[in-house]
C-alpha cells in the first residue's frame, strides 16, 4: 500500500511539473498534425513547421554561412539594450520589423539578407520578428557538431521602436568601450567571453569585402574551441597600409582575426576566462548557453513567454580534439592569463593549415 501510495504521488507530482502557460503538459508526447514531428506540448506544435521551414529553405540542415548569420542576428537584435540610459527593448526583433532603420547602422553591415530570410519565414506562419529571431539562433547553433542545444522561449510581441545606434560593439573599439557597452546592457567580461564562443563557426563577409566568408578560425563547420586556441596565437604584420600600431593579423592563412577578439584574448580581465574554454568543452558550452539564455530574454517578461525547446534539434557530438593547426608549436603562443600557463596541446599532422572560406549557398561567398 505504501508503495502504490508513493507511486501515485509520483505522478501526479509529474504531471504537475510538465504544467505550463499553455495548461497541463502531456507525460507522452502527442503527435503535432501536419508534420512527422511529436511535442510533450501541444502549444509547440506549431513551431515544428516553422522549424522544417527554417531547415529546408534558409538554414539547410547545415554548419553554413545562413547558420552563422542566425547567430550573429541574434545578438545584433538584442544587444540594443540598456540598463542606464533605459532605451532600446532589447531581444523584441526591432532589427526586422525597423529594419530600414537599424540596418543602415555600419555595425549592421551584412544582416540584411538573413533578416529578409526570417522575415518571410516570421510572416508566413505568424511569428514575431523576435521569436523568428531567436529561434532560428538556437537552430542555427544546433547545426553545428559539438554546440549546446540552447533553450527557446516563444511568445515575444513585435517591436515597438528601433534600437539606437552604436550599441553593438564593434572590431575597432577599444576593450574598455567593449566592456563598458557589454556592462550597459547587464552582461559581465566573463559573459562576454562566453558570447564571443559563437565566433568559432563565424566568418566575416565585410570587415574586407574583398575576401568574404572569411572564417574566424580554422574549424567554422563545428562548435569547438578552437576560436580561443587560434586567437592567442602570435600575429603577424597587416600587407599594406590602413592599420593601426599593434594590429596584427592571424598567423593562419585564410583566417580573419578581429582586433576586438586578439585583445580581449590578452586582457587581463578576459584573458583567463578565455583560456579556460580551451580544453574544457562542458564549460565552453555550460557558459555560453546561460550567456545566450540571458541575451535571448533582455526586456522581455519571462512570465508571458512559452518555453519550447523541445523543438530545437539535437546537436551532434563533436568528433574532434583541442589542438594548434598544423605548422604551429607551444611556442607560437602568446601567454595572456597569469593565473594559469597556457594548456599544451597537441599539433595537427600535416602541411601548414590553410583556412577555406565559408561559402553561401549560391556558392559565391556573400
Amino acid at each position: 500500500m505504501v508503495i502504490k501510495s508513493l507511486l501515485g504521488l509520483l505522478v501526479v507530482v509529474f504531471t504537475l511539473f510538465l504544467t505550463s502557460q499553455a495548461g497541463v503538459v502531456s507525460y507522452r508526447k502527442t503527435q503535432c498534425a501536419g508534420t512527422v514531428h511529436k511535442a510533450f506540448n501541444p502549444a509547440c506544435c506549431k513551431w515544428f513547421r516553422v522549424l522544417d521551414d527554417l531547415q529546408t529553405n534558409v538554414l539547410h540542415s547545415t554548419c553554413g554561412d545562413a547558420s552563422h548569420s542566425a547567430l550573429r542576428i541574434v545578438f545584433h537584435d538584442a544587444i540594443g539594450f540598456s540598463k542606464t540610459k533605459k532605451f532600446g527593448d532589447g531581444a523584441d526583433g526591432s532589427i526586422i520589423m525597423f529594419g530600414e532603420t537599424e540596418l543602415e547602422f555600419a555595425a549592421n553591415n551584412g544582416i540584411d539578407e538573413i533578416a529578409g530570410d526570417l522575415k518571410r519565414v516570421a510572416d508566413t506562419h505568424g511569428k514575431s520578428y523576435g521569436d523568428i529571431i531567436q529561434f532560428a539562433g538556437a537552430v542555427g547553433v544546433a547545426n553545428c557538431a559539438g554546440a549546446p542545444r540552447l533553450k527557446f522561449l516563444a511568445g515575444r510581441p513585435n517591436a515597438t521602436r528601433p534600437a539606437s545606434e552604436g550599441t553593438v560593439p564593434e572590431a575597432f573599439q577599444s576593450v574598455d568601450t567593449i566592456l563598458a557597452r557589454m556592462h550597459d546592457a547587464g552582461f559581465s567580461p566573463d559573459e562576454l567571453v562566453a558570447l564571443l564562443a559563437s565566433h568559432t563557426m563565424a566568418a566575416a563577409d565585410k570587415v574586407d569585402i574583398t575576401i568574404p566568408g572569411t572564417p574566424f578560425d580554422s574549424t567554422p563547420d563545428s562548435f569547438d574551441s578552437q576560436f580561443f586556441i587560434e586567437t592567442r596565437l602570435k600575429g603577424v604584420a597587416f600587407p599594406g597600409k590602413g592599420h593601426k600600431r599593434g594590429e596584427v593579423a592571424s598567423p593562419l592563412v585564410g583566417e580573419m582575426r578581429l582586433q576586438s577578439d586578439f585583445a580581449l584574448a590578452r586582457d587581463h580581465r578576459t584573458a583567463c576566462t578565455w583560456q579556460s574554454f580551451i580544453k574544457n568543452q562542458t564549460l565552453m558550452n555550460q557558459c555560453f548557453s546561460y550567456a545566450m539564455e540571458k541575451l535571448s530574454v533582455l526586456g522581455q517578461n519571462t512570465k508571458h513567454l512559452l518555453d519550447c525547446s523541445e523543438v530545437i534539434p539535437h546537436p551532434e557530438s563533436l568528433k574532434t580534439i583541442p589542438h594548434l593547426p598544423a605548422g604551429k608549436t607551444m611556442a607560437d603562443v602568446e601567454q595572456a592569463c597569469a593565473a594559469t600557463p597556457f594548456p599544451k596541446l597537441p599539433t595537427a599532422i600535416g602541411p601548414a593549415t590553410i583556412v577555406k572560406p565559408v561559402e553561401s549557398c549560391d556558392g559565391d561567398g556573400n
